[in-house]
């Protein structure tokens, strides 16, 4: 008996390296969803490489990223969303705006949304993005979602990993109640340090597949060596030769886990 996994790979088209470590670790068939930064210049080309891949596409909703004006750092969304500072109309639009921006280049509405660093989960930004889902898929099946509180492993980052959930406690009650999907756990988080064992920990979190008897969403960051090098450019290289790698085969083996699409 096989046991389904979604192996998500963020960040694509936030740079040329990025893309093109995902494009191969999709045509290698390690990867089953990978998400998409559609403010990136880049998108409107790179979605071409997308257009007849098997896997799942969705948005990486962005409000960190400074692609545009109007990003600001994580701490503010954090905050503000906490104290319910922000604006429900603003964030809808700036939600459709990037879900455009991805129909416009691939030709078709998103298999699913998450968000670069979780925004799309926080208070207030999660009633605009069911907003905007409701004025764009209506007459077509709605995407799933990412849900960050059911954080099942926080990796060599417990304390991360505690803010994350705390910060998004409650979305998937919200996601259920409009009538959207999520994988039933997530994993994926840990610290980004090179020195980390990155197999020890896929490993570890393959076996929650085990455990929870209900198909989870891993989530990874892989990429090619990068000339233009973000906070996690050290770590980005060392996914990727690990999920290129026999050795991820062998361990996806070992547990009977098939890589999967959701739908």
């Amino acid at each position: 008996m096989s046991h389904r996994l979604i192996l998500c790979a963020d960040d694509y088209a936030q740079s040329h390296a990025i893309s093109a470590g995902i494009l191969q670790l999709i045509s290698a068939r390690r990867l089953s969803a990978t998400s998409v930064f559609s403010q990136s210049p880049l998108w409107p080309v790179l979605a071409r490489e997308l257009a007849h891949a098997d896997v799942d596409v969705g948005l990486h909703f962005n409000l960190t990223e400074p692609f545009v004006a109007g990003s600001r750092g994580l701490n503010y969304w954090l905050i503000n969303s906490q104290l319910r500072a922000l604006q429900r109309q603003q964030l809808k639009q700036r939600i459709l705006e990037q879900i455009d921006a991805f129909s416009h280049a691939l030709g078709r509405l998103p298999d699913y949304i998450d968000g670069h660093q979780h925004v799309h989960a926080l208070p207030v930004v999660r009633l605009a993005l069911t907003d905007a889902i409701a004025a764009r898929w209506t007459d077509t099946p709605r995407p799933y979602v990412r849900a960050p509180d059911r954080l099942a492993d926080s990796g060599d980052a417990r304390l991360k990993g505690v803010i994350l959930k705390a910060c998004t406690a409650g979305f998937t009650r919200h996601a259920q109640r409009h009538h959207l999907a999520a994988p039933g756990w997530f994993a994926g988080l840990y610290s980004f340090d090179p020195a980390t064992d990155y197999r020890a920990l896929m490993r570890r979190w393959l076996d929650r597949l085990l455990a929870y008897r209900a198909q989870g969403l891993i989530m990874c960051h892989p990429g090619l060596a990068d000339s233009s090098p973000d906070p996690i450019s050290a770590t980005r290289p060392l996914e990727y030769r690990y999920l290129a790698s026999d050795e991820f085969l062998q361990d996806c083996a070992q547990q009977h886990i098939e890589l999967a699409r959701f739908r």
